[in-house]
């Protein structure tokens, strides 16, 4: 688990230097307050602080023993969350960010972990609600609307 944890750990380095150094690019701080890449460079200094932190705790600490992968059934789980998740972005434009949390959700909840009809709707159209609340009233965020207009 050691070198799972080492490999991670400078992957995720490296994904928050180039968000921070991304969020650069963009008005750190404006006349009324913070820019498009304030949000940005913050996340990038947290998740490169954390990822360093795995890195020397992996490094440090004892080896664990654990496999880097899962087997069996675990590793089915997680190629299944994988296809869906590519699946989901792919189809993003097509379906729409709302329609497609739902249907992302609802397979993953359903199919994946085997929760009930009833929950796996209720969640899935819950969080898709609470986003697009909070992506298109609150931050002004328009999400893509897919198809069928929404």
């Amino acid at each position: 688990m050691r070198r799972a944890d080492q490999v991670a750990g400078v992957a995720l380095l490296a994904l928050g230097v180039s968000f921070t150094a991304g969020g650069l690019q963009h008005t750190y701080w404006g006349p009324g307050g913070p820019g498009s890449g304030f949000l940005p460079v913050w996340l990038g200094v947290v998740l490169a602080a954390l990822a360093v932190m795995l890195v020397v705790g992996a490094t440090r600490g004892p080896d664990t023993g654990g496999q880097w992968l899962p087997e069996g059934a675990g590793r089915r789980r997680l190629l299944a969350v994988l296809g869906i998740t590519v699946a989901f972005v792919a189809l993003l434009r097509v379906v729409g960010m709302a329609l497609g949390t739902v249907l992302f959700l609802t397979v993953i909840l359903r199919f994946v972990e085997g929760h009930r009809w009833r929950s796996t709707l209720a969640i899935a159209v819950g969080v898709a609600a609470l986003n697009y609340l909070v992506f298109t009233y609150w931050l002004r965020v328009p999400f893509p609307a897919g198809v069928l207009g929404f």
